[in-house]
This record gives C-alpha cells, sequence and structure tokens, in this order.
C-alpha cells in the first residue's frame, strides 16, 4: 500500500492514479491502529490532489555514517569531522515538508546548503529493548527523505561532537512523497539510490552498501522507545556536495530543483527558492544567528 497525505490533512492510499480515502485522522493513527481503518467511499482524481508530508512522526531518529562510502567522501576532500558510524541525533519534526514544497534558502545563515538522500523507515509496533530478530514486527514502511544541512553550521557544532541546528532548520526536512508499506518491498537492502539536481546525476548508490542492517539500526534505537509512526533514517551516501572538488559550484542555490528517488519509493521533488521569494518580505537581520556561528 502507498500511503498519502493530500490537501488540508486528509489521508488515503494510491489506486494507480486515483486516491482512496480513508477514515483516519492522520497517518500516524493509521499506524497507531495498526492499520485496521476503513474507507470514507470518497475518492480523488492524483492529478487534482496536493500531496502532503506522508507522516508527522512524534520522534525522528537519525542516523549518520551508515554508508561507509559517504565517511571515505568526506575524509578524502579533508572534511573537518570524520563522520563515524554509530551518530544518533533527533530531527525537527516541525522543519518537516513534503513533495513539492519549497526549501526556503537562509542566506543569512548558510552560504553551504547541502543534500542528502536517506532511506527513512516507518515503525508501525511501539517498542522498547529489542533485538534485531524482533525488528520486523515493528517496521510498517518506507519513504524517501532527503537530509538538507548547512554544512557551515555543521562544521561549528561538530567542534562539540554533535550536529543539529545545521539540518533542523524550518524547511530542511523534505519527507515523500508518500509511505511504502513494508509488503510491497521484498527486501529494503536491494533498493537503488538516486538524488539529483537540475536533472543532474549528484548521489548515485544502492541500499546494500549500508554497514548497519535495517533491523540491526531499529533494533539500535529501541531503547529510546518507539511510538507508533515514528521514523528512523540509515544515513546518506557517497555524493554530497560537500564532498566534490568544487562545493560551491555544487552546493544548492535558489532556484534549483532537486530529486530524490528511491527505487520502489518513489521521487522527492523539491524545489530551493529564495527567503524573499518564500515569504515576500526581506530576511532577518544577518545578526541573527551569528553570534553563535560566526560568518564564513
Amino acid at each position: 500500500m502507498k500511503l498519502v497525505t493530500f490537501d488540508d490533512g486528509l489521508v488515503g492510499r494510491l489506486d494507480g492514479e486515483t486516491v482512496v480515502e480513508l477514515d483516519v485522522p492522520t497517518t500516524r493513527a493509521f499506524f497507531e491502529r495498526d492499520g485496521q481503518v476503513g474507507e470514507t467511499g470518497r475518492t480523488f482524481a492524483l492529478a487534482d490532489v496536493r500531496l502532503r508530508a506522508p507522516i508527522v512522526p512524534k520522534k525522528f531518529f537519525h542516523t549518520a555514517g551508515n554508508f561507509r562510502e559517504h565517511h571515505e567522501d568526506l575524509v578524502r576532500v579533508d572534511w573537518s569531522h570524520p563522520v563515524n558510524k554509530g551518530i544518533v541525533f533527533f530531527q525537527n519534526v516541525d522543519a518537516i515538508i513534503g513533495p513539492d514544497e519549497p526549501v526556503v534558502y537562509p542566506a543569512n545563515l548558510t552560504r553551504e546548503l547541502d543534500y542528502e538522500l536517506e532511506l527513512a523507515v516507518v515503525i508501525g509496533k511501539p517498542g522498547r529493548f529489542f533485538s534485531a530478530e524482533q525488528a520486523a514486527e515493528h517496521i510498517a514502511g518506507y519513504l524517501v527523505f532527503n537530509d538538507i544541512t548547512a554544512r557551515d553550521i555543521q562544521r561549528k557544532e561538530m567542534e562539540s561532537g554533535v550536529f543539529s541546528f545545521s539540518k533542523a532548520i524550518e524547511t530542511f526536512c523534505p519527507i515523500g512523497p508518500y509511505i511504502v508499506t513494508a509488503d510491497e518491498i521484498d527486501d529494503p537492502h536491494d533498493l537503488d539510490m538516486e538524488l539529483r539536481v537540475n536533472g543532474d546525476v549528484r548521489q548515485k548508490s544502492h541500499t546494500s552498501r549500508m554497514s548497519v542492517s535495517i533491523p540491526q539500526l531499529v533494533a539500535y534505537h529501541s531503547p529510546q522507545v518507539y511510538s507508533a509512526g515514528d521514523l528512523i533514517t540509515t544515513g546518506t551516501i557517497a555524493g554530497v556536495a560537500a564532498s566534490t572538488a568544487d562545493p560551491f559550484a555544487n552546493y544548492l542555490r535558489p532556484g534549483d530543483v532537486v530529486e530524490a528517488e528511491i527505487e520502489g519509493l518513489g521521487i522527492l521533488r523539491n524545489p530551493v527558492v529564495s527567503w524573499q521569494d518564500a515569504y515576500g518580505t526581506a530576511e532577518p537581520p544577518a545578526e541573527w544567528g551569528h553570534p553563535l556561528w560566526g560568518r564564513v
């Protein structure tokens, strides 16, 4: 099943080019009810609805460094800090946006806006302190995630060994375009991954290259306690702008369109827009945030 949130927060499932409305207030509630929900009887043409972020979780767990190729990429270009396996942090759920919604470029905060294609896992069953062998019963589905990151802010954060602000700014968390339930994915470790900017391929890899498997990852996070509908990311792959020979030629700018795609999970497309175009006003003053980070 492909689950969507659409228009003003309605929930549905895709049936080809038709959206079948489900009788449930949110996709989180869908998982809280173990998928035991009915249909309202209403259907909509997919072309006539606006897809939203498919879910807003109670908790959003990040994992960094799970694809060794990403770490090796950053070592090759002498990135300021290693991205080692096992880094865990929380995402700001208020930063979530959905397909075709704009990533707003805050030029007064960053000059190094980067992309990171990731697979996200949807938790369907609450739990805590379980093993990798038990993890499958807690996994309900998968979706595409683009971990937008302000690299200049991230470098400052990593001086203390943690990072969060650089990835949690408003609109920096695109997810979607829908949730694919686990029964439709034969093997989540056998999916092609590709991210494009303005049609040019920037990241290309495969989920088989994870260092830690999805069941191990889900079990690893379980002491933090799961609720139905929580999300876990699996880390990004090689090819982020920061790892290229000329990062400033590849960092995102207003006018760019990013397409994040994972085989079987759809294409998550988001434009990058300026603050002025997004809000119709000038950006907040340059000192906003900069006493912490300094100008780069």
